[in-house]
């Protein structure tokens, strides 16, 4: 794809076929349609986990590390090479626009995100201008070697959620009850839209750069908005979600929508627009079947922590989630958050191969 063509927000719609992906079991289960078995991959399944990530990552900070293609192409391939996934996701963090846009940050070992000046009155909003695709040419040039190497396995990109990008910039790092975010939320409506609608753009303009740059699917990860109350969401946040899917649906890729703690929000981001709707471990999936809308293929949802105890119950915990997944439209089998720094990655690709083994003695 040349530089001009990336630059354009009038991306042509992307076919279930380009690139050879058409039998790729992830993307067909995303469209809700029949699998040879269930395809399965892991949110950080690049990471933490795997020696040879802390080997390349040894002494190089981790936003420096998502700026340099090189290093991207390597981590999110590792993944790949040690485990059958169905699909790639790229290397990044939510982080990573809003630090190309101007603002000042940084991401603390054991500690998270932390904003030098956070974003608590209208003046505030004033960092927060357009991305453009010239802000994160080394995300382009990335997602391009990256489609080339991964050949027929879907690369999934990603961009945080507004409702959580929006925590980090009040708050100015992590937060366990989201109070100054719930209290600007709450207490000034007018401000708190305004600042959301220019993280909804952010994040549309990340997402739409990785899509014209090959990525076969994106997931929006609004990982904190679980703090929120059913009817703050559909008033203060639902909105900007829809926007996100809508305007991303143009563009021909399955879209995903996942947050934590967000059981009793799943119908509301089943109605924000996304084919697919994430579940954490909390919910059954037959559960969350029927507090999602009919047309969506669910996501998920092992508890992570499952993979700590012996095999035995790591295999019956995992079949029973296949089981639960079968009473969705489609199911992309998943753990119910991310993999945990200290997850032994032999168990990891032992259990991507018992999702295989599995489903396809019952195919979908």
């Amino acid at each position: 794809m040349t530089a001009d063509a990336a630059r354009s927000n009038d991306h042509p719609a992307r076919t279930p076929d380009d690139g050879g992906l058409a039998e790729s079991p992830f993307l067909l289960a995303c469209r809700r349609r029949p699998v040879p078995h269930t395809p399965v991959w892991f949110m950080r399944q690049a990471g933490r986990s795997l020696p040879e990530y802390l080997r390349v990552r040894e002494g190089v900070p981790m936003l420096e590390s998502c700026t340099r293609p090189d290093m991207i192409v390597e981590i999110t391939m590792q993944p790949v090479r040690r485990y059958a996934v169905d699909a790639a996701i790229f290397y990044s963090d939510i982080m990573v626009p809003l630090r190309a846009v101007g603002v000042d940050l940084d991401i603390k070992p054991g500690v998270g995100p932390v904003i030098a000046d956070p974003v608590r009155d209208a003046a505030g909003l004033d960092v927060l201008r357009p991305l453009s695709p010239d802000d994160v040419p080394y995300v382009t040039e990335a997602v391009g070697g990256l489609v080339g190497e991964l050949g027929a396995t879907p690369l999934i990109g990603f961009a945080g959620g507004p409702f959580t990008l929006a925590s980090y910039l009040i708050e100015g790092g992590p937060s366990k009850n989201q109070e100054r975010t719930k209290a600007m939320m709450y207490g000034e409506p007018r401000l708190w839209d305004r600042l959301m609608e220019r993280l909804t753009d952010l994040t549309i303009a990340f997402l739409k750069v990785q899509i014209a740059a090959g990525a076969s699917a994106v997931q929006v990860f609004d990982s904190w908005v679980g703090a929120v109350a059913a009817q703050d969401y559909r008033e203060s946040v639902l909105p900007h979600a829809r926007r996100i899917f809508a305007e991303i649906e143009p563009l021909g890729v399955p879209r995903i929508h996942f947050g934590v703690g967000t059981g009793e929000l799943l119908g509301l981001m089943g109605e924000a627009g996304a084919d697919v709707v994430g579940v954490d471990w909390r919910v059954p999936l037959d559960e969350a079947v029927s507090r999602v809308e009919p047309g969506k293929a669910l996501q998920g949802n092992l508890d992570p922590a499952v993979l700590f105890a012996p095999w035995e119950i790591v295999e019956r915990r995992a079949r029973d989630v296949l089981a639960r997944g079968r009473t969705a439209e489609g199911h992309i089998f998943n753990l119910g958050h991310g993999v945990l720094p200290s997850m032994d990655p032999d168990v990891l690709a032992r259990l991507a191969d018992l999702v295989h083994e599995a489903s396809s003695e019952d195919p979908r």
